[in-house]
């Protein structure tokens, strides 16, 4: 089996009755969040019904949520009135994540003027558990619409910048990342085994970078480098794309590798 598409999470996250016990914690926020996160996995406009089944809401609490979030702009009908869609305002919040966001800010010149000495894809992702998520993305002479949206993400698993972002953690951390997420492959080539994972990590720790090819797409080759906070913890990592009709892993490891570590070190807050 293999998946082709990148998506967002997936809509509901569950808490814990500790967290739902909290005096502090409001249900209908929450309820609201769930609405909105419904569309994640979506391919088209969702009906009513449809949010309320994807968000865990009865079909009453998603008619006055929904009635609620189009009001303010949250929420939309298509234009061909067959469901709804998120709404406009929602890109106002992302504007505001990326622009106050200051590892975002620091990144930015530095992974321009990469991109500007490789010629291929760069890209920013954050680390979020058992995924990465693309902050930023500089596209190269190949790409398609999904590899220009920020906002989608990779399993940490199987991704040049997750295997980078685990080789600086603890063998256990790492280890219990690989073993919650769902190992569906997305190429014959995808490694699923947490053994074969954890070597591979073991390996991209020695050389300081991570080589994947074709682990997400066939005929990508990509090189993932991590980005640190301020403890040394990280927190992101750069990825470098390029396919396998162009480079060898070895060539491309080679010409990449370097300029990738080189900006790394530049966004790090060691």
């Amino acid at each position: 089996m293999t998946r082709n598409t990148l998506r967002a999470e997936s809509g509901v996250r569950y808490l814990s009755d500790e967290q739902r016990a909290d005096p502090l914690f409001t249900n209908s926020i929450a309820r609201a969040m769930q609405v909105l996160a419904a569309f994640h996995h979506a391919d088209r406009p969702l009906s009513l019904a449809e949010i309320a089944s994807r968000a865990g809401v009865d079909r009453s609490a998603a008619q006055r949520i929904v009635h609620t979030l189009r009001s303010l702009g949250y929420i939309r009908r298509d234009d061909e009135d067959r469901g709804f869609l998120p709404g406009i305002r929602l890109l106002d919040h992302t504007l505001d994540f990326l622009r106050l966001n200051p590892l975002i800010q620091r990144a930015t010149p530095v992974l321009l003027e990469l991109r500007r000495n490789v010629r291929e894809r760069v890209d920013l992702s954050l680390f979020d558990g058992q995924r990465v998520v693309y902050a930023a993305r500089m596209q190269s002479k190949r790409e398609t619409f999904y590899a220009t949206l920020v906002g989608h993400s990779v399993p940490t698993f199987c991704s040049s910048g997750g295997w980078a972002i685990m080789a600086r953690l603890p063998e256990p951390e790492a280890r219990e990342i690989i073993e919650a997420s769902d190992r569906t492959p997305f190429t014959p080539r995808t490694l699923t085994d947490p053994d074969a994972i954890i070597t591979e990590i073991g390996e991209t720790r020695a050389r300081g970078y991570s080589i994947a090819v074709e682990q997400i797409l066939l005929g990508e080759v990509a090189i993932g480098v991590a980005v640190t906070g301020p403890q040394g913890r990280p927190v992101a990592a750069i990825h470098v794309a390029g396919s396998l009709a162009e480079w060898t892993p070895e060539d491309f490891s080679t010409r990449v590798a370097p300029l990738a570590l080189e900006a790394a070190r530049a966004i790090s807050q060691i």
